[in-house]
């Protein structure tokens, strides 16, 4: 490895910086023809906590003719310690600098992010833009949910991958090995991929402004390059490419557990939620191939809990055998069974009750809006009636530790409505208080916290404008003074963070220049609190003559040519046109069980349901 024992001693974390865990791959570089470099722009405990990058390294490293190796952005005093011994970034598996790989691969999962990808580029002596890499340098890519507007860093990457990577990369990595055979350079690689399925190249494509700052036109300037880019998507989920030894990292990650994805998509259509949107339609794994890959997982790993994941895991179809079986082999081995996502329901709380055998924490819910009218806005399907009485259903269970998920600046959101937050939860307390006492477990206690809205694209919302940072940190200490109740304690974000987060996520292409110049500011490490620097971004955005409020603060309009719209997801435009019309006047959309609500998918096994 590059780094020296003494360099080592002097990190925080060693650890984060030397490989060598316990089901690492490896290879012998002259036995591969393609080198993949995936690279997560932030620490080791946070990209080694996610379960994209585990499912990819094996995805890859299955072929025997790619070897993926692993790169995380080295915190600040490692960075320091590498620039002034001139070590360039290296890859865990072999050390090797990732300069020299065919393929720089960055996960794109976080806004706050990308002076991330800027540092570890230049970090690694890999030119920032496309346009000043030879046909020497390595061809960076990225995917991720943030590619859905992979505009604000289109000046950055070769190409971008938008969709499941089950679905199509693996064409793109036996096209890149013909060309590389050929000779080829390689703009002609780009060529041949910019037609498969989920692929962009931006270099490509060429927009134009009108004088209010709003895109005019969007166009391809190569021939050939297709005018809609529509997203790859794997069409059958039940037997999914399976993880079956993931990596077990040397030191504590924010995730230390097997994670197993039981379904895609979600059937409920919350309007802020982007996840919801971008992975539709709903597919769901079979049980068998869920207990399969667990039983697995903890056999090669030793880990002492299960995740199942889904955008709400109470909605797979076969959640009640998915548990039993499950339970079945973690309850012997004294192994934890989490269910991260849950609605407050009958069903969500029959399955913790299952599971408390083995450890019993707190109850994570989601209401995301104190008031009826407001979860009618955004679609949320709870009503006050059904959450107040999950809430009395699991204090008779046992559970005495709540926590309860909100979010302010919502569109249409009023002082009210922000208040009734606090009027919630000191409901939610109350409820517990009718319960006679030789019926209910401990004291009641009550966590609720509250994140900034951030308008986000291929949602309804994405036309919408942000509350000012002033409007949302003063709702956010009206809910604070609102609370009474001891048993109830509330935290939020800043949203200062919020703002600089939307601005990105709804980002044209000029507002790639204040991304770089943010970078030669300092910015690093935005998406942590003690590190973000709002003041930078101010300078950075003022330098390249761009207004913030432009794309954080302004409601636009429908027929406005929006810098993702030449991006297919699978949603139709009119679809979230219609259900932003609906949120104006608090009108909810049913389930995709309950009621096609038309968003441009047709029918499949998974429930999902469309045109």
């Amino acid at each position: 490895m590059p780094l020296d024992h003494e360099m080592l001693m002097k990190a925080e974390k060693p650890g984060r910086y030397i490989g060598n865990e316990i089901n690492m791959v490896e290879k012998r570089i002259e036995d591969v023809r393609i080198r993949f470099s995936l690279c997560f722009p932030d620490v080791y405990e946070v990209g080694m906590s996610h379960l994209g990058l585990q499912l990819l390294y094996a995805y890859l490293n299955e072929r025997p003719d790619v070897y993926c190796e692993r790169c995380f952005a080295p915190w600040v005093d490692m960075e320091a310690l590498m620039r002034e011994s001139e070590v360039e970034l290296f890859a865990l598996e072999t050390g090797d600098p990732i300069k020299i790989f065919d393929f720089i691969g960055f996960t794109l999962q976080y806004e706050m992010s990308f002076t991330n990808i800027l540092n570890m580029l230049d970090l690694a002596g890999v030119e920032l833009f496309s346009s000043e890499r030879g046909e020497e340098g390595p061809i960076v890519c990225a995917g991720g949910p943030c590619a859905c507007n992979p505009e604000p860093l289109a000046g950055f990457f070769d190409f971008f991958y938008i969709g499941e990577a089950e679905a199509s990369l693996g064409s793109i990595l036996d096209i890149y090995a013909q060309c590389k055979d050929s000779g080829l350079p390689k703009k002609d690689f780009l060529k041949r991929i910019s037609n498969i399925r989920g692929v962009y190249v931006p270099s490509f494509y060429s927009a134009s402004y009108n004088e209010d700052g709003t895109i005019a036109s969007f166009e391809a300037v190569e021939e050939g390059a297709p005018g809609l880019i529509k997203k790859a998507c794997l069409p059958d989920f039940t037997d999914p490419f399976q993880v079956l030894a993931p990596l077990v990292p040397l030191i504590e990650v924010i995730f230390d557990r097997v994670s197993v994805e039981a379904f895609r998509g979600c059937i409920r259509g919350c309007r802020f939620c982007q996840a919801g949107y971008l992975y539709r339609p709903v597919r769901e794994r079979s049980v068998e191939s869920l207990v399969k890959q667990a039983q697995a997982q903890l056999e090669a790993t030793g880990h002492e809990e299960v995740s199942l994941l889904a955008l709400s895991f109470s909605d797979y179809t076969s959640s009640v055998e998915a548990v039993d079986r499950l339970c079945g082999i973690c309850t012997p081995m004294r192994v934890n069974l989490a269910l991260p996502s849950l609605r407050i329901d009958q069903v969500s709380l029959g399955l913790m009750g299952k599971i408390q055998k083995v450890r019993k924490g707190s109850l994570t819910f989601a209401p995301e809006a104190g008031s009826q009218r407001l979860r009618d806005v955004i679609n949320k399907g709870l009503s006050e009636e059904e959450i107040l009485e999950g809430a009395e259903m699991a204090f008779r269970a046992g559970w005495s530790r709540m926590k309860l998920y909100f979010m302010v600046g919502l569109p249409s959101e009023t002082e009210e409505d922000a208040k009734s937050i606090a009027a919630l939860a000191e409901r939610v307390v109350e409820k517990f208080f009718s319960i006679p006492k030789d019926q209910r477990s401990g004291s009641i206690s009550i966590n609720i916290s509250s994140a900034c809205f951030v308008p986000k694209p291929f949602t309804p919302f994405q036309w919408s404008a942000q509350n000012s940072y002033e409007d949302l940190m003063e709702k956010q200490r009206m809910i604070k003074k609102s609370i009474k109740k001891k048993q109830i304690q509330y935290n939020y974000h800043e949203g200062k963070l919020s703002a600089i987060e939307a601005v990105l996520a709804r980002g044209d292409r000029k507002v790639g220049g204040a991304v770089f110049q943010a970078w030669k500011l300092g910015a690093k490490f935005e998406g942590w609190t003690e590190r973000f620097k709002y003041d930078i971004w101010e300078e950075a955005f003022r330098l390249c003559g761009l207004d913030m409020d432009f794309y954080a603060r302004r409601q636009r309009r429908f027929d406005e040519i929006l810098p993702w719209d030449h991006i297919d997801i699978g949603v139709s435009k009119e679809f979230l046109i219609r259900e932003m019309r609906k949120a104006e006047k608090a009108e909810t959309t049913p389930n995709c069980r309950d009621g096609c609500g038309g968003c441009g998918f047709r029918k499949t096994g998974g429930g999902c349901v469309g045109e």
